[in-house]
């Protein structure tokens, strides 16, 4: 009985249209990146910041190239915590990448929530206390744990409406804000290599949500064909809303500005567009979109971390402890998302979140290469895409050493605590008899 169940309740949960696939990507890139991280990306770019979001969508393609290849041969819900066993096989890297990549997915799920209540707080005057800033994020992290429990259709529609929202918002500050921009007193400002790489890597977090869409690859009816479709169309467009919104921003704002206004850069550029209303306008798309890539976000590393649990092949560690089901594995999810909300400010765990989707991107292309023969993909996409994701890790994390020691450590130690845990997780726990989860 329980297996028929089961049996209904995955065909009930299986199909997620191309389009629905794709607003889910939308909305895992489209969030608090673009609303929150303007200012902390100005800092190092100046007015080329649509030249650093053009750079970071470059380094997504190949990166992109590469999941999409993976998810078409081996569909999954667990999507890259899948491709890390298929190409380095069941091991302890394997499954020390993946408690790393589950730790990823967390850090931006926080970033999301922390843009959502500090945008929440700029709508109504930032009349809320810092404490009560934080409930905010962590009641919005509450809701988006409901949605995803009412199963991946849900998931997409949820999606597919917000998404649907903010991208005709942002086309309309896009357009207004050239309109209105005065470009006779419009002046570039320097540049440098380093800071336009620098603001690459920071602005690298509103990319990382491609990888969401291969999380829903099972549910698709012909994923070979739908997602890489569901990918790169999901890229493409988020790019050129980045170059167009950024561009008008540049124009309707000063650096110095920029400065001034950061963490909500775009609702006071909105305010010079249309007043009260651009504002409003602006604002609730912040909402939206933070929620949006809040619950995509969610709704990936739950399901990294049912699969771990489900296969057993893929992590010992959460598989064989507490994330035994996909409900609780988004329960235990929320929890550590409300946590981080709790103890990081926004602008940390942007870098954070930004530093964790490089190298674990870097490190499964890396493993892709001994698998190619099988996924069909070209060798010269792959070594790119590694290269490019490095080169933005290293460029990124040497800031971060200077300028915040604190989360160069924190990101360090996650890391080292991962292979940690899994090579303790492996000794201890794999050789007790019953403890396979099925």
């Amino acid at each position: 009985m329980n297996s028929n169940l089961l049996k209904k309740s995955d065909e009930s949960s299986k199909h997620i249209s191309l389009f629905a696939a794709t607003a889910l990507g939308i909305g895992g890139m489209m969030g608090a990146g673009l609303f929150s991280l303007l200012g902390t990306a100005s800092a190092h770019a100046g007015t080329h910041i649509p030249l650093a979001f053009l750079i970071g969508a470059i380094a997504a393609s190949f990166s992109v190239y590469s999941y999409a290849k993976l998810g078409a041969t081996y569909p999954s819900s667990g999507g890259g915590a899948t491709f890390t066993v298929m190409s380095f096989g069941d091991g302890l890297i394997s499954g020390g990448l993946n408690i790393f990549q589950y730790i990823a997915y967390l850090i931006a799920a926080a970033l999301y929530a922390a843009g959502f209540s500090e945008y929440a707080n700029t709508m109504i005057g930032g009349k809320l206390s810092p404490l009560e800033v934080k409930v905010v994020g962590a009641v919005i992290v509450i809701l988006c744990a409901g949605i995803n429990l009412l199963g991946t259709r849900i998931v997409g529609r949820a999606e597919t409406l917000a998404i649907s929202f903010v991208t005709i918002a942002l086309l309309l500050f896009s357009a207004g804000g050239i309109h209105v921009a005065n470009l006779s007193h419009f002046e570039m400002s320097g540049w440098s290599i380093n800071g336009i790489a620098l603001a690459a890597g920071i602005l690298y977090i509103n990319y990382q949500g491609f990888g969401v869409i291969t999380n829903s690859s099972n549910a698709m009816k012909r994923p070979q064909r739908e997602l890489p479709l569901a990918m790169f169309t999901a890229l493409g467009l988020v790019t050129i809303a980045y170059i167009l919104v950024s561009t008008a921003s540049v124009l309707l704002l000063t650096p110095a500005q920029f400065a001034q206004f950061n963490g909500h850069v775009l609702a006071d550029a909105a305010q010079i567009v249309d007043g009260k209303l651009g504002l409003l306008i602006i604002g609730t798309s912040a909402l939206l979109a933070c929620a949006a890539a809040l619950n995509a976000t969610i709704f990936a590393a739950s399901n990294i971390a049912a699969d771990m649990a489900t296969k057993r092949s893929i992590s010992a560690m959460l598989g064989s402890t507490v994330l035994k089901t996909q409900t609780r594995a988004l329960t235990i999810s929320s929890i550590i998302v409300i946590a981080l909300v709790i103890a990081f400010p926004l602008d940390v765990v942007g870098k954070m979140a930004s530093l964790s989707f490089l190298l674990v991107y870097a490190a499964i292309t890396f493993g892709h290469i001994q698998v190619r023969n099988k996924t069909g993909a070209k060798l010269w996409p792959l070594w790119t895409a590694i290269t490019i994701n490095l080169g933005l890790f290293i460029t990124l994390f040497i800031n971060v050493v200077e300028s915040t020691p604190g989360s160069a450590i924190a990101l360090t130690a996650a890391l080292i605590g991962s292979f940690g845990l899994e090579a303790l997780s492996r000794k201890y726990l794999v050789a007790k008899p019953g403890s396979t989860s099925h």
